[in-house]
């Protein structure tokens, strides 16, 4: 680690290239840094600098436009641990799942919220079944779901004004543990053949309340753990361990489900919040930037972003509407696994199905930062679209569990295509001071919705048939392909919210 002071008192701290991508090994990167004197925050380029080594060589000049102009908000060891270690950055490629994979703490948050969302998954599955399994009705699926999702449309926003405002560590921290309390809870009142039903809705509704201001803070820290070059496949890495999480828990959980009943899941759920919370204790999180405004003002400020930039505004619509009238087929699972296919709620079957449909979701995410790297997310998104619509109608189609395994793998895989790719376009040029409170509209859209869509579509399907609600969300999925222009008119970066490519970090291009 060097030390470099400029001119004015600013004071930097530099580690060697070679560790960092598309950077010439024999250059240097600002790493972190702090302001003396009261200097003024100012562009470094055509400065020069003097650099002293902490082995007592000769001190020596750099050229500093190879610089980041703007300090990182963060201190040096944290920024340090984000550097990929004992690996040439030849050896990767930016923006692919692997380079962004490479960076040490965004590899171990990624591995702790991956063992944490099994069983999430575990618990979400088995809540539609157990209502499912009570009732045999589509509404009560629909209330349970609106009860553990609908916060995300409540809370979102209070979510992404803490993320962009206080602690974010000690935020995940205290809602990690929010949602281990009220599993736990869940799990006794699950435990009666014939539990209180209101109750239950209930304690659902609390752990939607924690997640619901939880998941905004969490997926404004994901970004910021890896460079910008990275971010697609950072976004492409946190979409697969969602998805992985789909596989792995709905099929444990359907084995204890079916020994064991809904209370050990539940109970099974909560002892999983201890890895996020494990990994949590053991990383440095980037401080927030100072986003400016108070109070209201801070709240709907992520609104003020997506009415004044074109692309995140097209790219909200896009997954508010698609969310809402593409995806009750999700919700409404255990009853076309029912109608159609024969497969009960309750049987190891219907976890198989879920899983297949986790499995093609991450193939899906997984293409974005592999096969479609390099390609345009905007058009990626589009012909995606298209895709999910002509395989959604497939699904409805199939009578056979066997055909039905591979039809929703398939469609598992369009739809995260989208929902990866087009999360990208929202994300690639936003600026980090406000990107909690837009994720925070994103998680609306994305979750919150998805379970107010499911209760019209549970009521539509009892009034029409399984077959006509699948047809409207493929309708409007193919509408939103032919309608939707998320390629912004102007450069990168013109819309308010996004960063100026002028302010980008210097060192990070070619």
């Amino acid at each position: 680690m060097w030390r470099v002071r400029f001119p004015g008192g600013m004071a930097f701290n530099l580690v060697p290239c070679r560790a960092i991508h598309r950077v010439r090994r024999d250059d240097w990167i600002v790493i972190g840094g702090h302001r003396s004197e009261g200097t003024a925050d100012r562009p470094l380029r055509d400065d020069r600098a003097e650099i002293a080594p902490p082995d007592g060589r000769k001190p020596g000049e750099i050229d500093v436009s190879i610089l980041e102009k703007r300090p990182y908000a963060r201190s040096v060891p944290e920024i340090a641990e984000t550097v990929p270690s004992g690996r040439s950055g030849r050896d990767l490629v930016p923006g692919t799942a692997r380079s962004a994979f490479s960076h040490r703490t965004f590899r171990t948050v990624y591995l702790g919220a991956f063992a944490s969302n099994i069983g999430t998954w575990m618990q979400n599955v088995v809540l539609g079944a157990l209502a499912y399994e009570l009732t045999h009705s589509a509404v009560f699926v629909g209330i349970m779901t609106a009860a553990q999702l609908g916060p995300l449309l409540v809370f979102s926003m209070v979510g992404g004004m803490l993320a962009d405002s206080f602690d974010r560590k000690r935020l995940l921290l205290t809602l990690s543990v929010q949602q281990a309390v009220f599993s736990i809870l869940l799990a006794a009142v699950a435990m009666p053949a014939q539990p209180n039903r209101v109750l239950m809705v209930l304690v659902v509704l609390c752990i939607g309340i924690g997640n619901a201001l939880y998941a905004p803070v969490f997926s404004a820290v994901v970004p910021v753990l890896v460079p910008r070059a990275d971010l697609s496949g950072a976004i492409s890495l946190n979409s697969v361990q969602m998805n992985a999480s789909r596989i792995v828990g709905p099929a444990i959980g359907s084995m204890i489900f079916v020994r064991f009943g809904a209370s050990w899941v539940f109970m099974v759920n909560a002892a999983s919040f201890a890895a996020i919370i494990g990994t949590l204790l053991r990383v440095t999180l980037p401080e927030p930037p100072a986003s400016g405004g108070q109070g209201l003002s801070r709240l709907l400020e992520g609104l003020r972003v997506a009415r004044r930039d074109r692309v995140v505004g097209q790219s909200l619509i896009t997954i508010f509407t698609f969310s809402f009238l593409s995806l009750p087929f999700i919700t409404q699972m255990p009853e076309i696994a029912s109608a159609n296919l024969g497969i009960a709620p309750r049987s190891g079957a219907y976890g198989v199905l879920y899983a297949c449909f986790g499995l093609g979701a991450v193939v899906g995410a997984l293409s974005i930062g592999t096969v479609f790297a390099r390609s345009s997310m905007a058009t990626v998104t589009r012909r995606g679209l298209v895709a999910f619509s002509a395989l959604l109608v497939l699904f409805g189609l199939v009578r056979s569990p066997a055909a039905a395994y591979v039809a929703i793998m398939v469609l598992g895989c369009a739809y995260f295509a989208v929902i990866t790719s087009l999360s990208t376009v929202l994300q690639q040029d936003l600026d980090d001071a406000v990107r909690g409170k837009v994720m925070a509209l994103w998680i609306m859209g994305f979750g919150g919705t998805v379970p107010f869509g499911g209760l019209l579509g549970g009521w539509f399907l009892e009034q029409t048939s399984i077959m006509a609600m699948i047809g409207v969300g493929a309708a409007v999925a193919l509408t939103l392909a032919l309608v939707m222009e998320l390629r912004p008119r102007d450069v990168p970066g013109s819309g308010a919210g996004r960063l100026d490519p002028e302010n980008e970090a210097v060192a990070l291009s070619d």
